[in-house]
């Protein structure tokens, strides 16, 4: 990793961060962490958290091998949304490479992730898409959806106005029934989605929810889950998820260990998947490697002296 051509740490802004992640590219970087979290080759310590009377500032540090070691301080207040940095670092002699935007880079490595578990999971005949939220991670997950997957697209969202912003708009139930494939993007604090409104043979995926369940429990008996960690299962809130709670940590596969091939993924056509995110630093890790090397290749930002 260590580069002698350049100097100083480079700086990108939220929109620099953006240009800086290909699609294609933070697409296989996050394969690569899923895979790497699943044989037990990253390494990222349990979240930890500052708290004040306002809101609490988050670290999360991890390393991948291949893609590098970064650390993301993300503050998350009701009144300011989740703000932050991610600092890159050679992985060979630990200088500090890059400062970026953690917002962007939290929302673009999750659609990416939640796209990289729709591909393995979904069914091969899936097309019609339901996009359920009108925020930045639900505008994050359909900027990510190729032409193909976002032709037949609805935004379910409680506010139609906001959904027809996005594209073709729907209530959540109307959505949620006509889908193949529902992405919950959502911060509610309860369930957005039910087992009844899912027909037989859809991919749920489910990455909002921080403060709540995003589904209900009928849903997660009728499925079978998927995570990129096991922590998702183990680890209470908000490092773990709030639908999983009490969820025995042998039902729940690592999508990793799907792409990897070393577990089958989706058994039969009928069969209801969930994939829970939660997040996890390898991610935030995968993605900024990717925006400093492009950010480099294309002359990105700007350098200072630390």
């Amino acid at each position: 990793m260590t580069d002698t051509a350049v100097s100083g740490v480079l700086v990108l802004d939220r929109d620099l961060t953006r240009q800086a992640l290909p699609p294609d590219e933070l697409l296989a970087a996050v394969r690569t962490a899923l895979v790497a979290i699943s044989r037990g080759g990253a390494s990222a310590p349990p979240r930890v958290a500052a708290r004040s009377p306002y809101g609490l500032l988050g670290a999360m540090p991890g390393y991948v091998p291949r893609l590098g070691l970064a650390a993301k301080l993300v503050s998350v207040f009701p009144a300011g949304g989740h703000r932050g940095i991610v600092a890159y670092f050679d992985e060979e002699d630990g200088r500090p490479l890059a400062v970026m935007d953690a917002e962007t880079i939290t929302a673009v490595r999750t659609a990416a992730t939640a796209t990289v578990a729709m591909r393995a999971l979904a069914r091969p005949d899936a097309r019609r898409i339901a996009v359920i939220g009108t925020g930045a991670q639900a505008r994050a997950q359909i900027d990510l959806l190729t032409p193909a997957e976002s032709a037949h697209l609805l935004v379910g969202a409680r506010d139609r106005g906001k959904a027809e912003l996005l594209g073709a708009a729907a209530g959540i139930e109307e959505a949620v029934k006509a889908a193949d494939v529902v992405f919950c993007c959502t911060s509610s604090k309860e369930p957005v989605l039910h087992r009844s409104w899912l027909a037989d043979g859809v991919h749920v995926s489910s990455v909002g929810g921080s403060d709540g369940p995003e589904f209900d429990a009928a849903t997660l008996r009728a499925s079978s889950l998927f995570v990129e960690w096991q922590g998702a299962v183990t680890e209470p809130p908000p490092a773990g998820a709030w639908e999983l709670q009490g969820t025995d940590p042998a039902d729940a596969a690592l999508i990793g260990a799907v792409l990897d091939g070393t577990h089958p993924g989706r058994r039969s056509a009928g069969e209801l998947t969930v994939f829970k995110s939660t997040g996890h630093a390898a991610l935030d890790v995968a993605a900024a490697s990717v925006a400093y090397r492009v950010a480099r290749e294309r002359g990105l930002g700007f350098s200072v002296d630390l």
